[in-house]
């Protein structure tokens, strides 16, 4: 076909011990955006990096524009037009957004002792006029949203004249507001005939911006087909291998009477204002709020990482005084971070490492001897437990797909004993199969009398999963519902109300209303 951009045939990729790709297949044409989809695993990320130069491919043909290429590496691919976007922007905050986009290339006067900013501007403004980009090159990029700051990064691949480009999960930290400004510019770039292959977990945004879909599963090509005319759980099995009802709730039993943890008026700067809650046994507590809305503060209050100027925190009954981390421990309590690379897991370690990493002493013997059989006993009995895909405890979770880095992080803190659990954005950059397990996991704690508090952006994966749903919204908690009566409309209207009281809203009572 004339409009093929990219193709690519018997791909294959081995790593040591591990068969990564296998005979995998992609075409993009121009003008479309293709999704790539599969679970944590399936070869997705090592078949984007084989097309941008990062990694060499084993066998395998590579085509563009007709023409049969070698890509060896990143520089390669550029050359080719071929620009990945990766999920963590790579720009300098310091710089304005004209230096960012033509850094190591700026343009120079005085024979080349001094940088042209005038120049600089000039291109950038140019080259935001052809992308019809409403945006200012002397703005300095942290005074950018994220989602205009990916939007510069899209600016600086088109700069090097990509027609091809990457965008790795792309909205995993949008609003709702930025991610269809995003989508507006995306078919903007469509229009103009680039070809853009679309990573992305979240099914629901395929029928939105995507004009073909492509699915890998176990390091294998699965099919290709058209958007508009396959329906979601139709990709879904042919993700997993499996059926998973998606969208069927799996709110636990009824949670205990007995109140576990109780929050009083907890106040942090402009991040908290008089907050309140309680939790109780076997409960699962949803908090549900737009970015900035001080969810993670909350759990970070709770947690002891960051200060409080004042309130009260009871556990069983009782008042308890967190100044770290090391004291919520103490007291029972665990934070599963939104960002389980850098606060969760030690990714340099091996799995049996980071399972007992946060109970370690338990674990010491005679003159500090670790016994290492009780260390790796341990181990492998939450890796059965939670059906942790590894192929040993030895294994260095770096190497483990972000579903079983998140099971290594639970397993944690069930190693610790802990009987109060808060889960940051569980299932953030987790494929959908992957999903349904932490799901399962989550209802299995609860039915053991563990209590959960679950922060989710996503509002049918709160509804899926909580007995009450918090909604939070700048710093306050603006209203509680039972899981009877909440509705996404329902949250939302509490998510947004920005002074914490509307007349006849039900607002937060300290007991929290019926589980």
């Amino acid at each position: 076909m004339e409009n093929v951009l990219v193709s690519m045939k018997g791909i294959d990729k081995s790593f040591p011990g591990v068969r990564a790709l296998d005979s995998c297949e992609l075409e993009l044409r121009a003008g479309e955006v293709l999704a790539l989809v599969g679970e944590n695993g399936a070869g997705k990320s090592t078949l984007m990096k084989v097309l941008s130069g990062i990694y060499a491919k084993d066998a395998g043909t590579v085509t563009v524009k007709g023409h049969e290429v070698d890509i060896p590496n990143p520089k390669a691919a550029q050359n080719l037009g071929i620009s990945m976007i990766h999920q963590e922007l790579n720009l300098m905050s310091h710089l304005t957004v004209a230096q960012n986009i033509f850094i190591g290339r700026e343009p120079k006067r005085f024979g080349g002792a001094l940088l042209d900013e005038k120049a600089i501007n000039r291109q950038t403004e140019e080259l935001f006029e052809s992308m019809h980009l409403d945006l200012n090159p002397r703005t300095k990029v942290a005074n950018l949203t994220v989602a205009k700051q990916q939007m510069v990064e899209i600016a600086k691949a088109l700069s090097f004249n990509s027609e091809v480009l990457i965008m790795d999960e792309p909205t995993a930290a949008l609003t709702d507001t930025e991610i269809e400004e995003l989508f507006i510019f995306i078919r903007k770039l469509r229009a103009q005939g680039v070809g853009i292959i679309y990573i992305s977990h979240r099914l629901e945004e395929l029928k939105q911006i995507t004009d073909r879909i492509t699915v890998m599963r176990d390091g294998r090509y699965i099919d290709t087909v058209d958007t508009a005319a396959t329906p979601t759980d139709t990709i879904i099995n042919m993700m997993v291998g499996r059926t998973i009802l998606q969208a069927t709730p799996e709110v636990p039993e009824h949670a205990s009477e007995e109140v576990v943890l109780e929050v009083k008026s907890l106040n942090r700067g402009r991040a908290l204002k008089d907050v309140s809650f309680v939790l109780k046994k076997g409960e699962i507590l949803g908090f549900a709020g737009l970015m900035g809305a001080g969810r993670t503060e909350v759990a970070r209050a709770i947690f002891g990482a960051d200060s409080i100027d004042s309130g009260e925190i009871i556990i069983h009954g009782k008042q308890v005084n967190i100044k770290s981390p090391g004291d919520a421990v103490k007291n029972g309590i665990a934070y599963l971070s939104e960002d389980r690379k850098q606060y969760g897991l030690t990714l340099g370690m091996d799995v049996e490492m980071n399972t007992v990493l946060a109970s370690f002493n338990q674990f010491l013997g005679f003159a500090g001897w670790v016994n290492t059989k009780e260390t790796k006993d341990t181990a492998v009995h939450y890796v059965d437990a939670l059906s942790i895909k590894t192929p040993s405890v030895k294994q260095k979770v770096k190497n483990l797909s972000g579903g079983n880095q998140q099971k290594v992080v639970i397993g944690k803190w069930l190693t610790a004993d802990t009987e109060i659990l808060i889960f940051d954005e569980p299932t953030r950059g987790i494929d959908v199969g992957a999903k349904s397990e932490i799901y399962k996991l989550l209802n299995d704690l609860a039915r053991q009398g563990k209590s959960i508090i679950m922060i989710s952006s996503e509002l049918p994966e709160i509804l899926r999963m909580s007995h009450r749903v918090i909604a939070m919204c700048e710093g306050r908690i603006t209203g509680v519902l039972p899981i009877e009566e909440a509705t996404q409309e329902k949250i939302m209207h509490f998510a947004t109300l920005r002074n914490g009281k509307t007349p006849g809203a039900k607002t937060q009572q300290t007991q929290g209303g019926p589980a």
